[in-house]
């Protein structure tokens, strides 16, 4: 078998939310080895060098963080301490319409207001008040609910259903998002707008049970930031804080096989021979690698195979981008009408018409390429760290389907054309574009599955949240308090609950449920959520 080692947890996957279990496990004191199989921790915060061009960082996957800074792992852990530094733009997204105008939403929320005013006085008055009423909403029950182990469906229904802000909740996540907006908003542009966010948060438009997410989006506080450094910021500074702990991160090291001995696991098994035993194991990866790849098919329960077969990701979550090495950031075409729109974190562009969500829905759906809709930044505006002296990078994120015309192997044939449309519509709202690119590069849907297999089909979510697959049945029913199979078996990735992005909460709530179960107490864990909602 090779050598034997012995430690009190392993944790699966160097992502985020894996460092921040093990960080938090390591502030109890136990021994914790992470089990990474590429040759950097983070996973998604990934902030890579161009080969070519040293000194132009790329952020190849993550980069828009919202509200990282207000979480509570990031407290907890002292991470502004190690590094991880913020930034939060005033202008934090701007929607650019090909006729100059722009839609705008600022941290100062009476700015949003006077911009949506712009395009429709009554729906402003709209957001005004959906935004006061949603927030307590959103501070007494959606925050709550998002950064603990979640409840049973119909424990939570009947907690919820005693208070009027719980009732207002239930009625309006009723609805779909697309009905939710429809029925309140009446501008195309602003319809078009609202919708967009909810489709940054993966949610099909058409799919009741959240319509929620519009009203909440309006009154988070929370809003778009970017780490200091890059995306690998953040990485990097959890990776400090579990080094000062003790706790130990094996990158480049495959498991094989999660061993399991009488109903409980006793520990993992590596591809280059290795046996570490340890009573807890802790996966962050799909229940595809967890349950089908990692478990003796003879031992796994067939309920769970069943389960883990009916596991669904997500159709329309994967992206297409197209990154720039540039002389000089992008100049819109927009900064004539608006000239704030130079100091905007995301951009949007090919937007105008909420009719167009549709459209894109079926192109998914038929693995086709729908017209250009794309969201990006300049990173370099705001941190010049990122680039050489005087040079810039830039990016632009479209959602386009993994299985392209029926097989994902069409995207190396078909990527270099897709980015090459890109910067031409690109440059059409950004002029300045045809003369300063120094070099471009593209990552396809099928370029993230490689670079990260735990996403998936492309899925950056690891799960869609239809088919039931949220709250206390995400990834599935059984598995939706982050406890395995077998005793001492866990998972702690986005395929839990609340899902993807760059949250941290699904290793976060993970943490609270290991430390009940081995009977450690925290200061740090919250009150039980039930108890929190007032049930």
């Amino acid at each position: 078998m090779g050598e034997d080692i012995t430690t009190d947890a392993i944790v699966l996957g160097a992502g985020h939310n894996g460092l921040i279990l093990q960080a938090y496990l390591c502030r109890a004191g136990l021994n914790v080895i992470c089990l990474e199989r590429s040759d950097k921790p983070g996973g998604g915060l990934a902030t890579v060098e161009d080969p070519r061009y040293p000194g132009f960082l790329h952020n190849t996957h993550s980069f828009f963080h919202r509200a990282i800074t207000q979480m509570p792992w990031f407290g907890d852990l002292h991470l502004k301490q190690y590094g991880a530094r913020y930034i939060e733009p005033e202008l934090n997204v701007a929607l650019v319409l090909r006729n100059g105008e722009v839609l705008k939403w600022y941290t100062d929320f009476e700015r949003t207001e006077d911009s949506f005013a712009r395009f429709s006085k009554k729906d402003a008055q709209t957001l005004r008040r959906w935004r006061d009423a949603f927030d307590p909403v959103v501070r007494n029950i959606l925050s709550v609910e998002a950064q603990a182990p979640p409840l049973p469906q119909e424990l939570r229904q009947e907690i919820l259903s005693q208070t009027r802000e719980g009732k207002m909740l239930l009625e309006v996540s009723a609805l779909s998002p697309h009905e939710f907006v429809h029925r309140e908003f009446e501008h195309p542009v602003i319809r078009a707008g609202l919708l967009f966010f909810n489709g940054l948060r993966e949610v099909d438009l058409r799919a009741s049970g959240f319509g929620h997410h519009i009203p909440a989006l309006l009154a988070s506080k929370g809003k778009a930031q970017m780490c200091v450094g890059g995306a690998a910021g953040l990485a990097r500074a959890l990776v400090a804080a579990i080094s000062d702990m003790g706790g130990e991160i094996w990158l480049q090291t495959d498991p094989e096989r999660i061993v399991v001995e009488d109903n409980r696991v006793r520990g993992v098994e590596t591809a280059d021979g290795k046996y570490i035993k340890a009573p807890v194991v802790v996966s962050s990866l799909n229940p595809h690698q967890t349950f089908l790849d990692l478990i003796d098919h003879e031992i796994l329960p067939d309920a769970w195979k069943n389960r883990v077969d009916r596991f669904q990701y997500n159709v329309l979550a994967p992206l297409f981008a197209l990154h720039l090495n540039l002389d000089e950031p992008p100049r819109y075409r927009a900064l004539e009408k608006h000239p704030e729109v130079a100091n905007a974190l995301m951009v949007i562009l090919g937007l105008e018409h909420a009719d167009q969500y549709g459209d894109i829905v079926a192109h998914h759906e038929k693995g086709t390429i729908p017209p250009i809709v794309m969201w990006g930044a300049c990173p370099t505006h705001f941190d010049a760290t990122q680039a050489p002296l005087g040079k810039h990078t830039a990016f632009m994120w479209q959602k386009l389907p993994f299985h392209l015309y029926g097989d994902s192997a069409n995207w190396d044939r078909q990527r270099d054309a897709v980015g090459r449309d890109m910067l031409d519509m690109w440059s059409e709202y950004a002029p300045n574009l045809r003369d300063c690119v120094i070099d471009s590069f593209v990552r396809s849907p099928l370029d993230v599955e490689r670079a990260l297999p735990n996403m998936r089909d492309g899925d950056l979510l690891v799960g869609a949240f239809t088919n039931g697959q949220t709250g206390y049945n995400r990834p599935f029913p059984g598995a939706g308090h982050y406890r395995g199979c077998f005793e001492g078996l866990y998972l702690c990735g986005s395929c839990c609950h609340p899902g993807g992005n760059v949250t941290g909460l699904p290793g976060y709530n993970a943490a609270q449920v290991i430390h009940s179960d081995l009977g450690i107490a925290a200061s740090w864990i919250p009150e039980p959520v039930d108890v929190r909602l007032g049930g």
